[in-house]
């Protein structure tokens, strides 16, 4: 059976950094046809109620697109998923979600390393994300490099660098209808059902180091809480 990747990626008014994380999928899908070429892929933006040009700019790539009145980021990405899975091929064991979001940039591999964990028998898989060290000061990325020394252990889950795959995602009644920590909530579940699950710090994605983020709790309230003046 034809193994299948689909990326979901959640966006609400992001117009300044859409196009950049589109532009890195479109990188990253094209190492997995060189890498991995019987795997298949397929993108899927969710416009979260968005008012601004996000939607302009999604439009000059090759993806689906999903527009939602702003529902939040759990279900901008719970529906997202459901799309994406009613385009794919029977058994979900050979289809794997990756999920990042729509400030972020994945790396030129991650679409390879995605594939891998489906390759390997894993249910889940928690990767690591690092701040656009060109939104930080030079002291604010100081004290963050001090605290994520290289090879340091990890804590954090991130819904911009998560892949699942798909017969897990329904096992686990798929992300929370909420406004933030539907990742979370998500890897917990797994967990608890003794899933397999890896966490990696390889391949980092590179997210939005702003401190005003979309959600009150998520990464942008953690970077303005612990490493601002």
């Amino acid at each position: 059976m034809t193994a299948r990747i689909d990326v979901v990626v959640p966006a609400h008014d992001e117009q300044d950094r859409i196009g950049a994380c589109l532009a890195a999928l479109e990188v990253a899908v094209g190492r997995l046809h060189g890498e991995r070429p019987g795997v298949e892929v397929g993108v899927t933006v969710v416009l979260d109620g968005c008012s601004d040009d996000t939607a302009g700019l999604v439009a000059r790539h090759r993806v689906r697109v999903l527009e939602t009145p702003h529902v939040g980021v759990g279900r901008a990405r719970s529906l997202g998923t459901a799309q994406a899975l009613a385009s794919a091929p029977g058994g979900l064991h050979a289809v794997w979600l990756a999920h990042t979001d729509a400030d972020s940039r994945v790396d030129p591999g991650w679409l390879v390393q995605q594939a891998d964990a489906l390759s390997d028998g894993l249910h889940l898989l928690v990767g690591a994300v690092v701040p656009d060290p060109d939104d930080l000061t030079a002291d604010v990325l100081d004290r963050w490099r001090l605290a994520h020394p290289p090879g340091a252990a990890l804590g954090h889950v991130h819904g911009a660098n998560l892949g699942i795959r798909a017969d897990a995602y329904v096992a686990v009644g798929g992300f929370d209808p909420v406004r933030e920590h539907e990742d979370v909530r998500l890897v917990e579940r797994a967990r608890a059902l003794g899933l397999q699950v890896r966490a990696t710090t390889e391949l980092p994605v590179v997210t939005s180091g702003r401190f005003d983020g979309r959600t009150p709790g998520g990464y942008a309230e953690h970077l303005r809480r612990t490493y601002a003046p």
